[in-house]
C-alpha cells in the first residue's frame, strides 16, 4: 500500500452520518485491498478481515480525520461500519 493519510480535520458537512459512512467504507475497502463497493456495512469488521494492526490503524485515522479521541478499541466495541458511524455520529454532534 502507498497511499498516505494527511491529517486534516474535518469539516462540518463531512461529519453527517453518510459522510462518516462513506469514509469509513473508503478506509476499510483500503485497508482490505477491495473496491469500497464490494464493503458490507454492516458485516462484522473481524469477519471482512479487518485484523487488530488495520483496527488500530483505524483509530488514528478517525483521530486524524474527525479531531475526536477514540479508544483503542472502536473497531471491537463497534464491530461494523454502521455501529462506528452511528457512534462517532453521536460523538461529533453539535
Amino acid at each position: 500500500m502507498t497511499e498516505t493519510t494527511t491529517a486534516t480535520t474535518a469539516s462540518a458537512s463531512d461529519i453527517t452520518p453518510q459522510a462518516i459512512r462513506g469514509w469509513l467504507v473508503d478506509r476499510v475497502g483500503y485497508y482490505l485491498e477491495r473496491p469500497a463497493a464490494e464493503i458490507d456495512e454492516g458485516a462484522q469488521l473481524a469477519e471482512l478481515g479487518l485484523d487488530s494492526v488495520y483496527a488500530l490503524t483505524l483509530c488514528g485515522d478517525v483521530e486524524d480525520r474527525f479531531g475526536l479521541v477514540v479508544e483503542p478499541t472502536l473497531a471491537w466495541d463497534h464491530p461494523t461500519i454502521d455501529a462506528i458511524t452511528a457512534h462517532l455520529a453521536a460523538e461529533l454532534a453539535p
